[in-house]
């Protein structure tokens, strides 16, 4: 079943007819509709209050927080979907993987992934792992009414760019020496990571996600052959996973024009869209039968009312032909951004492609 498909299994009825999942769709839609990767998180002082003297993980790990954190975005911006509150590297923790999200660095692993020996700290991801992850989004649910609901997970490449370097890298030269130098032991751990990861997703679409976001935040530093052999593959079975849930799955990289359509090819029902190509060039390197998401540069939110407004008239523009096209930066939302600004954003939007 498709995302085009009509509502059944586990698609939440209530929120089947909203702009976000209409446009997911390629459906027409009311008005462009708009949500930001990032948009529960540091830019808002009631995020920040409420996480005080939390931990990253933790916070990751309470349902009522996670809930509270998750609609604070909706509730102050009016944003046409929620995101999941949660980290990528949240199934590897919950698995048993030693590692911790350090303040200012990112998450840092104290075991490295760089020997088949060490293949077998990847076990299977169960709900019980989770369990706080199905008791928040029910939560959540129940707040959001006919608001979707995104579910997201870290992708193969990204979270093996992880476990192999041991935290954040700019060259990845043990992920990528691994992915050259042995290229059976590198299928073997993203087709390891994949299970984890279909597995993540299913727990979240089970528990009433409206769809599904794959963040490959780090494949841009691929060349297409590689990305082609050695990683799409990975990618294509985590969307294989899920699709009988006929839930939209959207599949988002930095730095990605390249891979652009490859990463349509991997499966997914939408291609998000960094900064870096205009969209209606994006959708010719994806091709037909896909909507598109983005992408506004998050840094043009710091230039003022009218120049963002200028800049977003620019994306509404080269999206104008599309056939579903989500409104989004081409990135998160940074720290420093004025929550008023990403306000006012969403409201012109909404207001300037109302049909």
């Amino acid at each position: 079943m498709s995302a085009n498909a009509s509502p059944s299994g586990h698609q939440p009825t209530a929120t089947y007819n909203s702009a976000f999942l209409k446009a997911c769709r390629r459906e027409p839609v009311p008005h462009t509709p708009v949500w930001f990767m990032r948009q529960a998180g540091r830019s808002l002082p009631e995020y920040l209050k409420v996480r005080e003297g939390v931990g990253m993980l933790e916070s990751c790990m309470r349902p009522e927080l996670v809930t509270e954190i998750t609609l604070q975005p909706v509730r102050r911006h009016h944003v046409d979907a929620a995101i999941y509150f949660s980290d990528i590297v949240v199934p590897l923790k919950a698995i048993g993987i030693d590692l911790d999200i350090k303040p200012g660095v990112g998450p840092v692993v104290e075991k490295p992934i760089r020997s088949r020996a060490d293949l077998a700290q990847l076990r299977d991801l169960t709900p019980e792992d989770v369990s706080y992850v199905t008791e928040a989004i029910q939560l959540l649910t129940a707040e959001l009414g006919e608001t979707p609901l995104i579910g997201f997970a870290g992708a193969p490449f990204t979270l093996a760019s992880y476990l192999v370097e041991g935290g954040p890298s700019r060259t990845y030269e043990n992920a990528k020496a691994m992915m050259y130098g042995d290229p059976e032991l590198w299928a073997d751990l993203l087709d390891r990571l994949a299970e984890i990861t279909a597995a993540f997703l299913k727990v979240q679409i089970e528990a009433g996600a409206s769809a599904v976001q794959l963040f490959d935040s780090w494949a841009g530093a691929l060349a297409p052959t590689d990305y082609r052999r050695s990683v799409l593959p990975a990618s294509a079975k985590v969307f294989d996973a899920v699709v009988g849930y006929g839930v939209p799955r959207i599949h988002f990289g930095v730095g990605t024009g390249e891979l652009l359509g490859l990463m349509g090819e991997a499966g997914a029902d939408v291609v998000g869209v960094d900064w870096r190509v205009p969209l209606d060039e994006a959708a010719r390197r994806v091709g037909p039968g896909k909507a598109l998401q983005g992408n506004l540069d998050p840094t043009v939110l710091f230039a003022g009312t009218a120049a963002v407004e200028t800049k977003t008239r620019e994306v509404l523009d080269s999206a104008a032909g599309l056939e579903g096209h989500i409104f989004n930066l081409g990135h998160g939302v940074m720290p420093s951004t004025d929550p008023d600004a990403l306000t006012r954003l969403v409201e012109y939007v909404h207001t300037q492609t109302v049909r």
